[in-house]
């Protein structure tokens, strides 16, 4: 091959990976940029006012460095990242699994506290390393979800006073 040739292969590949690179980064940063904004959208728009402080805080948070992420993929800057491969797919997928259960049907059955325990020490216990035959562990486990949810309900229910899913618990 000669030495045209070679450089305009390396310069045809170049185009090829910048091209894939900016859809790669496109697609994701598109769809947060759709997120923030229905999340953003959402918490203006929902009454009474005064429940919805937090998500506002949130919403537009989110929002800003949504539009910031979506800005830095159109232009280019954001080049990082090789994708995401099939192993860390499967890497990902229980924990996913147990989210979409979480939000779609465990938080307004059993309501937001106890469904939010469950899963956190469902997905705990799936990325754990520690066995899952040693009572050590399941305490352990237990014991970091239980010291999380008092975390948070104290934050959300007590300082920040956000409405919480009621179901069969609390």
């Amino acid at each position: 091959m000669s030495g045209d040739n070679a450089s305009a292969v390396i310069s045809e590949n170049a185009e090829t990976m910048a091209t894939a690179s900016r859809l790669q980064h496109m697609i994701p940063g598109t769809a947060i940029l759709v997120l923030a904004l229905t999340v953003a959208w959402l918490s203006f728009t929902r009454e009474p006012a005064s429940a919805f402080l937090f998500p506002r805080m949130i919403g537009s948070i989110m929002l800003l460095l949504a539009v910031w992420n979506f800005i830095r993929a159109a232009s280019g800057l954001a080049k990082v990242g090789e994708g995401v491969s099939g192993l860390t797919i499967t890497r990902i997928a229980p924990g996913l699994v147990v989210m979409i259960v979480f939000v779609y049907f465990a938080a307004k059955f059993l309501g937001f506290y106890a469904a939010s325990y469950i899963a956190f020490v469902s997905i705990y216990s799936l990325y754990d390393p520690a066995s899952h035959g040693s009572p050590k562990a399941w305490l352990r486990r237990c014991l970091v979800a239980a010291g999380f949810m008092s975390v948070i309900y104290a934050l959300f229910t007590m300082l920040l006073q956000v409405q919480t899913p009621r179901g069969l618990f609390f």
